[in-house]
Formats: structure tokens, C-alpha cells, sequence
């Protein structure tokens, strides 16, 4: 054999193991993860959407009564020198029927971004969560359930807006002395307009593991709908301001949160006040408790009263039980339901309902 084939096979071999060696070096993983919630919900009365008036009682299956179903995948990148790629896409379904739910009419409609972290902090690009929606999950003391908490007297007011914000860029602080910063921009995608479906949001937040305070800010133009694949009313952008402030306290298993909202939507303000309990009464066992008071500034005979209470028990780190029970009392025109799935929009009066059902992660 001549010396000449044996040097390119030393070449070769070098290649690969240069290769091989910055492949080890990179050490990417990709994730499947998931989340899978039904149950069934009972309400004592049900809005006729189309008269306003009392369409009686309900007994259903109900998709996503704690939590949102939902499956996706997430991935990170070693670069070196403590940074980091990440990308997520998430996408949202009803267990009862298979179809997309909590995921804005689109596959990926919860979340698809990809971004950079680091010791300067993470910058992401792409469809996310708002840093107004991350505050009020901070805020809420029944975790944001989909059944009788802060969620659904948002949904009521704004629908998606805000939520899953599409066509953003965001930038989250790392945690300097208990203060983090995030602040995002998402652009309307239309041209010759760049207002139209523009959205913006901030937040500040001090935690030092016993006090939390948090404050956010959210506003949105109102979308034609060009911008976005999906053009139905509760997808698009709608003409809404939200403010937010709250604060939490955590005593041992105790937790206590109270926080103020105001939603302007359109030329309409309304006015949240909100505050609850959430205690872990074993390690398989978790109880909580929240209240709700919204009214119309502009007419305050207008207004609503929602409680709600829960208990979740653990069969295991994957596998939850739960059971909610609500009342909602609504005066003058509110309509505040008691589930974002099934009764999103309640009658006038008093309202009660019970939920239970299963959860399973993986």
C-alpha cells in the first residue's frame, strides 16, 4: 500500500474525530412533554348566548378543568462560555374530542419560539407568553385553574390577547439582588401599518422567597386580522390595556396573595380586585382558595363576585386528583362564567358549579 492513501486516511480519521468531538462538545437535547386534563363540570346555570337569559343547568365532560391539555417539545444547545439555545413548540388540544383547545386555532398556538440565554439574561423570538399573562399566573392564588380563578375573568374581558402573543421578541432580566425585568414587543405584521395588532408588555417582579411583589403593564392595537392565519374574533388582537399589581406572602405551607386589575378594553374599564389562599396541607395534598370582585368603573352597578375552592391530590409526581367548587354572582350586564372551557360566560344572578377530574403530566 502506498504512503499516499494511508496519509488521506489519517486525514479522514483527524475529520471525524474533530467532528465527532465538537458534536460531544455542543450536547443538545430535545424534550417531549405533555400534559393531559379532563373531568366533568356541573354549573346550575348556563348563558343563552344568543337571548342573555338563563338556559338552565348542565352536566358535561369538560376538557382541561386545572390545567390546560397540551403536548410539545423543547430543546437546548450547550454554545460554551454559559450560553444557551433553546426553542419550545407547544400546541394545545381537548382531550374530549381531539381537537386543538387553549392552542388560538393554530398546531404550535401556544408557544413556538427560539431563543438565547445566558448570564446577561434570555432573549426569545417568537410566539410566547406575555409578561402581563406570566405576572398573573405569579398573582393567582389557585395556580390560574381553568375553573374559577383570575383566568377566567381575563379571558372575559381580553379572550387571547396577551396570552399567546404571536410575532414577538422578548427580553427577561436574570435575578439581580430578588428583582427580575421582562419586557416584549410583538409586531403587527401589516404593511404600511405598523400600529395595526401591534402589542407591547413589561413586568417587574422582587421575590426573595418569602415576599413577592410584582407589577405589569400590557397594551394592544386592535388587528384587521391580515397579520395572523387564523382571522376570528377571539384570536385577533382587540383593542386592550391591562394593568396589574399584587403581592404574595409565604409562611411556611401558607401562601397569601392579593393583587388589583384593570382591563381597559375598547372605551370599557373594568376594575379586579382579587386575593386568596394556598396552603399544602400534606405532601399529597393541596388546598387553596381565591376571590374575585370586578366592577365597571363607569357604571359600578355592574359587577360581579367569583370564589372559588380546590383540592388536589397527588397520586404520584405525574398523576393529580382534583375537585373545584365555585359560586359567581353577577349584577346589571356582567356575564363572569365559572370555567374557560364549557362556561366561560355566565347568567345573571347567582351561578354555582362543581368540577373534578384527573391530570396527568409526562
Amino acid at each position: 500500500m502506498s504512503t499516499q492513501p494511508k496519509f488521506a486516511l489519517r486525514v479522514c480519521a483527524t475529520a471525524a474525530g474533530l467532528v465527532f468531538a465538537s458534536m460531544a462538545q455542543a450536547q443538545s437535547s430535545v424534550t417531549l412533554y405533555g400534559l393531559v386534563d379532563g373531568g366533568l363540570l356541573y354549573t346550575s346555570k348556563t348563558l343563552n348566548t344568543a337571548t342573555g337569559q338563563n338556559a338552565g343547568h348542565q352536566f358535561s365532560f369538560t376538557d382541561s378543568g386545572l390545567s390546560p391539555s397540551n403536548f410539545g417539545f423543547t430543546g437546548t444547545e450547550d454554545l460554551g462560555g454559559g450560553l444557551k439555545a433553546e426553542f419550545k413548540l407547544e400546541s394545545g388540544f381537548n382531550v374530549g374530542t381531539g381537537g386543538y383547545n387553549d392552542s388560538n386555532g393554530n398546531f404550535f398556538g401556544r408557544q413556538a419560539y427560539v431563543g438565547v440565554t445566558g448570564g446577561f439574561g434570555e432573549v426569545k423570538a417568537g410566539l410566547q407568553f406575555s409578561p402581563f399573562f406570566l405576572s398573573l399566573y405569579d398573582l393567582d392564588p389557585r395556580g390560574l385553574s381553568q375553573f374559577a380563578s383570575s383566568l377566567v375573568i381575563y379571558a372575559d374581558n381580553a379572550f387571547a390577547t396577551g396570552i399567546f402573543t404571536p410575532n414577538a421578541v422578548s427580553y427577561t432580566s436574570p435575578v439581580l439582588w430578588g428583582f427580575q425585568a421582562s419586557a416584549l414587543l410583538s409586531l403587527g405584521g401589516v404593511a404600511g401599518d405598523f400600529q395595526n395588532g401591534r402589542q407591547y408588555s413589561a413586568s417587574l417582579k422582587y421575590d426573595n422567597g418569602t415576599v413577592m411583589v410584582a407589577a405589569s403593564y400590557f397594551n394592544a392595537n386592535a388587528s384587521t386580522g391580515t397579520a395572523l392565519t387564523t382571522p376570528t374574533p377571539t384570536q385577533l388582537p382587540v383593542s386592550f390595556q391591562g394593568r396589574q399589581l399584587g403581592a404574595s406572602y409565604k409562611i411556611g405551607k401558607l401562601t397569601a396573595k392579593a393583587s388589583f386589575v384593570n382591563f381597559r378594553v375598547g372605551d370599557q374599564s373594568n376594575n379586579v380586585y382579587g386575593g386568596g389562599l394556598d396552603f399544602l396541607a400534606l405532601p399529597q395534598l393541596d388546598l387553596n382558595a381565591g376571590v374575585w370582585y370586578e366592577e365597571q368603573r363607569k357604571q359600578t352597578t355592574n359587577h360581579s363576585l367569583l370564589a372559588g375552592i380546590g383540592a388536589s391530590y397527588f397520586l404520584s409526581r405525574a398523576t393529580t386528583l382534583y375537585a373545584q367548587v365555585a359560586v359567581v354572582n353577577n349584577h346589571g350586564t356582567m356575564d363572569t362564567g365559572l370555567s374557560i372551557n364549557n362556561a366561560m360566560f355566565g347568567a345573571g344572578g347567582t351561578t354555582t358549579g362543581v368540577n373534578i377530574g384527573i391530570r396527568h403530566l409526562f
